[in-house]
């Protein structure tokens, strides 16, 4: 089936990207560093720029996804992690006035596990994590075919879940390297690929860590497939042996054997999440 014209928005840690995306294709992209002056209506404004280089007019909605909490029936964004000015922002309203369709906002990891559902290895389906493995640890959760966001949007925040000496987050996170091997990740990854042993030793290592936090979340919401997505999921050959021997212990053996636990494939996967956000909320319009 042929999916309508959207716009998907994404602020990342450090650039906004914005996409015309129609029938599972970017047909065009912009990208800017983020605008982090203290003035919250800047990044507005920068918002609104860039999202009127893509859009035609034959959009049908825009879609947003965003590093925080967010109010997801008024479409209010609270507190954004890299920007700093943005402690209660309308953005939903703000955006509908000015471009006059339906706006969509959610947090970046329930984008992520939506554009694996509509784009990507979810598409058939109907339980669903999408585990994200960057700078953080963040889960997407779809249930039934359904986004579960949560009273708060905080529905699959397993990262703040104790663990060891402190929480998941810092072990299954580019967090793991820097606060636990002291290391620069993207470093470690590149000499992994080098065949560096010591690299590789730690991936081993994180690998039992997220391992554990899979069975966590097997435990919680039972999901028929795991989605790794993010900078570290890149280097899934080096840590998904021990991820999976980290995992047997599992207390039901049928449900281990049923789980699967992917690499995701999808390319721009965070505006193509962020347009997907669009998707299911005009379809739940209709």
């Amino acid at each position: 089936m042929k999916h309508p014209s959207l716009i998907g928005i994404d602020l990342g840690a450090t650039n906004i990207r914005v996409a015309r995306v129609e029938d599972k294709e970017i047909l065009q992209l912009k990208t800017e560093p983020i605008i982090t002056s203290k003035n919250p209506s800047d990044l507005i404004d920068q918002i609104k720029k860039l999202t009127q280089f893509v859009i035609t007019g034959a959009e049908r909605a825009i879609g947003i996804g965003v590093p925080s909490v967010v109010d997801v029936d008024n479409g209010i964004v609270f507190d954004v992690q890299n920007i700093p000015a943005w402690k209660e922002v309308p953005l939903k309203s703000i955006l509908e006035n000015e471009f006059k369709i339906p706006v969509f906002i959610n947090n970046d990891a329930n984008c992520y596990v939506l554009g694996e559902k509509y784009f990507g290895k979810g598409q058939s389906e109907h339980s669903i994590i999408g585990l994200t493995l960057g700078t953080g640890l963040g889960a997407g959760v779809i249930m039934n075919g359904k986004l579960i966001s949560g009273e708060n949007c905080g529905t699959g925040e397993v990262g703040m879940i104790p663990y060891l000496k402190s929480i998941f987050e810092h072990y299954c996170s580019g967090q793991f390297f820097e606060i636990y091997k002291q290391q620069d990740g993207k470093h470690v990854y590149k000499r992994a690929l080098d065949g560096d042993l010591e690299s590789i030793s730690m991936y081993k290592e994180f690998g039992k860590h997220l391992g554990n936090a899979i069975k966590v979340i097997m435990y919680v919401y039972d999901p028929a497939i795991v989605i790794l997505g993010g900078s570290v999921s890149k280097a899934f050959q080096f840590f998904s042996e021990d991820m999976h021997n980290a995992m047997k212990d599992f207390a039901y053996p049928k449900s281990l054997n049923k789980i699967k636990i992917i690499q995701s494939e999808l390319e721009n996967v965070a505006v193509l999440g962020a347009a997907a956000l669009a998707l299911d909320g005009t379809r739940k319009l209709n």
